[in-house]
This record gives C-alpha cells, sequence and structure tokens, in this order.
C-alpha cells in the first residue's frame, strides 16, 4: 500500500519549490516530519527479548498530529467523539471551490482570504436554502475557525437543515 510518506518523498520537492513561501511554517513542517518518520533521519533504539536475545530495530516516529502513522488511533477517537456530538438532523457536506485565477492569491493571504470566502460562500447557501424552489426553508450555515498548532486556522463549515 502506498503511503503518504511515499507520495511526498516523490512530489514534496516540487510542490514546496512551487507553494512554500506561501504555506504556513506548520504546513512544511508538517511535510518534513511526514518524510523523516520511522526512517533513520530520526534515529531509532534497539530492543532486546529477555527470554530469547532476539533483537528488533524500531526507528523513531515524528510524533506530528498531522503524521497519519503517528496519529492513527488519536483522529480515530477524536472522530468518534465529533460523531457523539452530533444533532439528529440531516447534514451537508459542502465543497467550495476556488476558481484558478484566485488560487495563488488564497494561498499568499489565507487568513484574510478564508474569512471572505467562508463569509461569501455561507451568504450564498442560506439565500438557496430560503428559496423554496431549492430548500424553501431556514437553515443553518455556519462557518468558523478554530485555533490550530502554531496559530494556523483550522476552517469548517456546518450545515444542517
Amino acid at each position: 500500500m502506498v503511503e503518504l510518506a511515499d507520495v511526498l518523498r516523490r512530489f514534496a520537492g516540487a510542490y514546496l519549490a512551487a507553494y512554500g513561501p506561501a504555506m504556513p511554517a506548520s504546513h512544511r513542517r508538517a511535510i518534513a516530519d511526514i518524510i523523516a518518520c520511522r526512517t533513520e533521519t530520526l534515529g531509532g533504539h534497539l530492543w532486546r527479548c529477555d527470554h530469547c536475545s532476539a533483537e528488533l530495530f524500531a526507528y523513531h516516529s515524528c510524533k506530528n498530529r498531522s503524521c497519519p502513522k503517528c496519529h492513527t488511533d488519536q483522529t480515530q477517537a477524536w472522530l468518534e467523539r465529533r460523531r457523539a456530538e452530533m444533532l439528529p438532523a440531516p447534514y451537508f457536506h459542502v465543497i467550495v471551490t476556488v476558481p484558478e485565477e484566485l488560487r495563488q492569491a488564497l494561498r499568499a493571504n489565507q487568513r484574510d482570504g478564508y474569512c471572505v470566502l467562508l463569509k461569501a460562500a455561507a451568504e450564498a447557501i442560506i439565500e438557496l436554502a430560503r428559496d423554496r424552489r431549492f430548500v424553501g426553508g431556514t437553515s443553518a450555515c455556519s462557518p468558523f475557525s478554530t485555533p490550530g498548532p502554531s496559530s494556523c486556522s483550522i476552517i469548517r463549515m456546518f450545515i444542517a437543515w
């Protein structure tokens, strides 16, 4: 099975060359950590069985919260806690596509750009939801931002009818 680290080892150089200066430092760090995770880059330690003296070398992990090797269990537990919080109402996953002409500007101005993008998306969705030709009622549409690591914002949009 192909792992994220394999993909990053192959393509991260070109990606970072094109977009690295506009990326938050935490994103660049996550890429570097995932690439190095459980490799000789981070070193390791030797385990020896007290009974049979068999030895096993284990590389150190990066412990980055974005690393799928390091945080699969924590991610699954977080998802289960979020599922338990869900309201008994229909939910819709909305994807807002940024036109190609605006992507570079949005990437370079993420904090302000995402605020404007989500405000416009929320207004459009609420307008469509109120139109009887589509939904015909009021929806709850709540874009919000939560602080992430290193002052990075995580953007989410909650919509329920």
